[in-house]
């Protein structure tokens, strides 16, 4: 068994779940506007993007682990990677603004509204950076 392949999968599995949480939750929070359920969703948002900063960072280091090294990606791909690790920031900060400093219902309508855009946009990178790698 190839355990590089089987860690590489692995990771991936853990944060395809995490783009599911932060674009998922974002979006239904969008449709449900009950406090206790906007919380609920809150959490499921905030720890999604802990885990997209968790599994990203577990890709470089099974790399550097396998090869001594950190991937070798320019370009594009550099940029993409940043905006990903933007995104994981914004979203985990504005998430965790939600739960904690019970915003207005407008601002708080405001914040899910870009919490779904910047999982979209944190996606959309994803596509661009394993295409240019």
């Amino acid at each position: 068994m190839d355990w590089q392949n089987l860690a590489y999968a692995a990771t991936q599995i853990v944060h395809n779940f995490g783009a599911v949480a932060v674009v998922g939750g974002a979006a239904c929070a969008l449709a449900w506007r009950e406090a206790a359920v906007q919380r609920r969703l809150a959490w499921i948002v905030l720890i999604g993007w802990a885990i997209q900063a968790a599994s990203g960072a577990t890709f470089g280091a099974i790399s550097f682990y396998h090869y001594g090294k950190f991937p070798d990606i320019h370009g594009i791909a550099v940029a993409a990677l940043g905006v990903k690790m933007a995104c994981a920031a914004l979203g985990f900060t504005l998430a965790a603004w939600l739960l904690f400093a019970h915003p207005s219902s407008a601002s708080s309508r405001h914040a899910w509204l870009a919490l779904f855009v910047l999982g979209a946009l944190a996606l959309s990178s994803a596509a661009v950076l394993r295409w240019f790698s």
